[in-house]
């Protein structure tokens, strides 16, 4: 069959950013003809002994409990599993000294969901045919932004400020407060701490200097903490989670070993809270259940908390360390690349300036000598004007060995030598 599709079915069918990529990428392995390749691709988190062991342990207390019937064999409430909320409003009020109650929080199959929800209830056209845009402040952002609203006009994106310290070859993203626009215009303004896909994270003072802008026009302000404390805590320097007035405070299970589960939570207003509530009951009714139970019981009982900053945080630390000193020891001195601040998440981001080719070019040869990583264009959903750095980016998944991230970095040195050599020959 071959159905006509609406315009929103076209839309909604057709390949993203990372996902469009992920799709070359399986094509390259499946007809590598024997070529090993080293994967640093992906955003799928690794499996932790410690931490699948955590959900195991959750998981058999579940089985062996009375509860068990209920979380799998009935419906629930639209908002979430009980228990998990309270765990979460219980946890959280100790930890950050809110005052939190069971109406400012909701659980979503995952955070994408909960992205989507936002940007459809809050941006796109109102009834009496005004656009309201989805604001990304600081570009670039997570790949997956491009894809939730169903109207794309709607999505904008602005332009970072760079801090490059030249001799130390690294950089780091900041928004430009002179150009970021939050207006009467505005639905909602999205965005990610620590960043997927830079590991930057905003300083406290620049998330709250944002949402005083958003504040007079209503305008909510969601922070993706995918990767925030106090779970899973991949925040490599300081940081703490900022919450109140218009500040919706969105979290996911994924890195803390629930990927499969998709579990997400927003934190914030009731009356914000309650509107996506709606939105999710008439798209999904709710979530997975069982998720929530053995999440519940991991928050509980403090083992989550701990898992996030004794082993989590410390493993993949360990990982951008290495990826870091390996490109300092390898990457030419005299060529301008710029590694951003390792401040969190589970990727580095790299920067080739002036790149003689694409970095889709740049991919395809690194594939050539056996790398997969991905090509740091996809990254700029909402951003319409041309800017060559689009063109010059990598993202790098931590999710290799230590030897494999190694051998990779040097193998990316070596190439991008070769690539700036050529460069200059034929000038």
């Amino acid at each position: 069959m071959n159905p006509a599709l609406t315009k929103i079915g076209a839309q909604m069918s057709n390949l993203t950013g990372v996902r469009a990529i992920m799709k070359d990428i399986i094509e390259t392995l499946r007809a590598g003809a024997g070529q090993q390749f080293i994967n640093l691709s992906a955003g799928n988190p690794l499996i932790l002994p410690e931490v699948e062991q955590l959900w195991r342990d959750c998981t058999a207390e579940l089985l062996a409990s009375s509860e068990y019937g209920e979380v799998v064999c009935r419906y629930g409430s639209s908002q979430g599993y009980a228990p998990l909320i309270e765990a979460i409003a219980d946890d959280f009020n100790k930890r950050y000294g809110l005052n939190l109650s069971d109406r400012n929080i909701l659980v979503t199959p995952g955070s994408q969901s909960l992205y989507f929800y936002a940007a459809n209830a809050f941006g796109g056209y109102t009834n009496s045919g005004e656009l309201k845009q989805i604001v990304l402040p600081l570009s670039p952002d997570y790949t997956g932004y491009g894809g939730v609203c169903l109207f794309p006009e709607a999505l904008i994106a602005y332009k970072p400020t760079l801090d490059i310290d030249a001799t130390a070859h690294r950089f780091k993203y900041r928004p430009d407060f002179s150009q970021l626009s939050i207006t009467e215009s505005t639905g909602c303004v999205i965005l990610s701490r620590p960043s997927n896909p830079t590991g930057n994270v905003l300083s406290d003072e620049e998330v709250k200097k944002i949402a005083a802008l958003a504040a007079p026009y209503d305008v909510p302000v969601l922070v993706d903490s995918a990767y925030a404390p106090p779970f899973p805590a991949l925040n490599f320097t300081e940081m703490m989670p900022v919450f109140g007035g218009n500040i919706i405070h969105c979290m996911s299970l994924s890195k803390v070993g629930l990927p499969g589960e998709r579990i997400g939570i927003a934190i914030g207003d009731e009356n914000l809270i309650h509107v996506l509530e709606c939105f999710q009951t008439n798209l999904c009714i709710h979530p997975s259940r069982y998720g929530q139970a053995i999440a519940a019981r991991a928050i509980n009982s403090g083992a989550l908390v701990e898992i996030s900053k004794t082993v989590i945080r410390s493993f993949y630390q360990n990982k951008f360390t290495i990826l870091e000193s390996t490109l300092d020891a390898t990457m030419p001195k005299d060529l301008p690349w710029f590694l951003h601040r390792g401040e969190g998440a589970i990727f580095a981001w790299l920067w080739l300036q002036d790149l003689p080719i694409t970095d889709w070019e740049f991919y395809q040869q690194l594939k050539q000598v056996g790398v997969i990583v991905v090509p740091g264009s996809t990254f700029f959903p909402g951003l319409q004007e041309e800017w060559q750095h689009k063109q010059q980016c990598l993202r790098i998944s931590l999710t290799g060995t230590d030897e494999e991230i190694a051998t990779a970095m040097q193998r990316l040195a070596k190439v991008a030598e070769e690539v700036y050599q050529r460069a200059s020959v034929s000038v």
